[in-house]
């Protein structure tokens, strides 16, 4: 049987189930823990994303349906608070690794040396900062498990 005749039998819900917990959402987003996002990121994922969404309800873009109708009709979250929770998530285990641990010095190194004329990038520690002030965490939060986890899961 052919996806075209049997995708329509698939309730929405279980839909959104297999988008966000299958493969797709998880390849997309794969190893964003360490991405240092940009704005444009964001928003190129956000598209795909709603593409997909669109595609999974029947709906066309000249439909004109809201994009947070669609999400809730399948009962996903936006790609963008699920990138921020996987940063802080991984930033919290990271924080709780030893001193000596070669990922938290990976974290903490700053390269000597000077730096390159105009605007210096976007790092990884900026965007996680902002989505630590987003939730109102601070590093000591993580330190205590079930202080760190509730905000980071709650969207």
């Amino acid at each position: 049987m052919a996806w075209e005749e049997s995708h329509k039998e698939v309730s929405l819900i279980m839909r959104g189930r297999l988008y966000s917990t299958g493969c797709v959402r998880s390849s997309m987003l794969h190893g964003s823990e360490t991405w240092p996002v940009r704005k444009e990121n964001v928003v190129a994922l956000q598209r795909a994303e709603m593409r997909m969404v669109r595609w999974m309800c029947g709906i066309k873009l000249k439909d004109r349906f809201p994009s947070k109708e669609l999400r809730e009709r399948l009962d996903i979250d936006d790609i963008a608070l699920v990138l921020q929770q996987n940063r802080l998530r991984w930033y919290g285990h990271v924080l709780h690794k030893e001193d000596d641990d070669w990922v938290k010095k990976c974290m903490e190194y700053e390269i000597e040396g000077p730096r390159p004329t105009g605007r210096p990038k976007r790092t990884w520690r900026e965007v996680v900062k902002e989505d630590c002030q987003a939730r109102k965490l601070n590093t000591e939060d993580a330190m205590d498990r079930s202080k760190w986890r509730k905000p980071v899961k709650d969207v």
